[in-house]
């Protein structure tokens, strides 16, 4: 009978050492796109980032004044919003990629 428990005991301790093992190599960061986006890729919901600094508000953008980014589609309310945003995208995306 204490043999049993032994092996017990040691096969507990070898599948806690390998899920150890196994998981301090795995790179969380992986796991999130670097641009929150919805389902079809379009980052902030589809709302125009440069807006929020030349209006103060929240402004839909427009699928026709898109433009891609950092693996993301990002919508624009004009063109003149888009032409901004592709001439300095850092400083209008929003900051930790809209998380």
């Amino acid at each position: 009978m204490a043999h049993l428990i032994l092996n017990i005991y040691r096969y507990i301790l070898i599948m806690v050492l390998a899920a150890t093992f196994v998981t301090t190599g795995v790179d969380t960061s992986a796991a999130f796109d670097e641009i929150n986006t919805t389902f079809f890729g379009v980052a902030i919901k589809g709302y125009d980032p440069v807006a929020y600094h030349t209006e103060n508000r929240a402004v839909k953008g427009k699928s026709t004044f898109a433009h891609n980014w950092n693996d993301a589609k990002w919508h624009f309310a004009t063109a003149a919003n888009r032409d901004l945003f592709v001439s300095n995208p850092e400083r209008y995306a929003p900051q930790y990629g809209g998380y």
